[in-house]
């Protein structure tokens, strides 16, 4: 076991999807995995193995923001061998053309946090998604008649900003979207030798000032969901 979850050597997949809510990991679990198994309950932060069309999966909260997400990547990496993981989360876009529900692939993910500066001595790094999981989940998405954009996304260490205009920065430089995850992924995942891609829904539009309703967001989010997992499938 490593330090927060508390699987077994081999209890946990080879692929492992991430939501940032374990809820939704549980949700997930119990809606598209055939046996699934809970291994996980430290802190309340759900991890499930099961399988979808035969593909053992996992399906692991990683909590909200890049630190979270640095700890429970990087134990199922170091500690679990895991060898790709998709992030499963929202995101808020910043360009007026990206409509709510919308699936973005986040190929780059830019951040204003600090964990990139301390690794490279203050020095930019520009952290992708490993290229073949990218085209085969863009290549899916177009099958399954997804609304999807794909580049640059912002990997925010602050929700409630004391600039509430600085999103404009960004967007001005052609990042899509908004989340608080997928930098620090991309980061440990080329590190460690590992797959990984983002993929988010669109659930609120800060240029747009629109917002998901929780009905609407659960019906996406399978979307996204299901997108994960038949990208998984197609990985095999």
């Amino acid at each position: 076991m490593s330090l927060h979850i508390a699987a077994e050597k081999g209890a946990i997949a080879d692929t492992v999807l991430m939501p940032g809510d374990p809820l939704r990991a549980k949700y997930a679990a119990e809606k598209f995995l055939d046996n699934s198994i809970c291994y996980n309950e430290i802190r309340g932060m759900y991890g499930y193995t099961g399988t979808y069309k035969g593909k053992r999966i996992s399906i692991q909260g990683s909590g909200m923001g890049q630190p979270s997400m640095g700890i429970y990547a990087y134990e199922l990496m170091a500690f679990y061998d895991v060898k790709t993981i998709m992030r499963i989360g929202s995101c808020g876009a910043v360009q007026p053309e990206i409509e709510l529900r919308d699936i973005i692939l986040a190929m780059s993910a830019s951040t204003n946090g600090g964990m990139n500066k301390g690794i490279f001595k203050g020095m930019d790094y520009s952290p992708c998604a490993d290229s073949e999981l990218f085209l085969t989940a863009a290549a899916k998405a177009k099958e399954m008649k997804l609304s999807m954009k794909a580049g640059n996304i912002l990997s925010s260490d602050t929700f409630y900003d004391d600039d509430p205009e600085i999103w404009k920065l960004w967007a001005r430089f052609g990042v899509l979207a908004i989340e608080m995850e997928a930098s620090t992924l991309y980061t440990l995942a080329a590190k460690m030798g590992v797959k990984a891609l983002a993929i988010c829904t669109v659930s609120d539009s800060i240029v747009n000032e629109t917002l998901l309703s929780p009905e609407d967001r659960e019906r996406s989010f399978d979307d996204m969901i299901l997108l994960g997992l038949e990208t998984a499938v197609e990985m095999e």
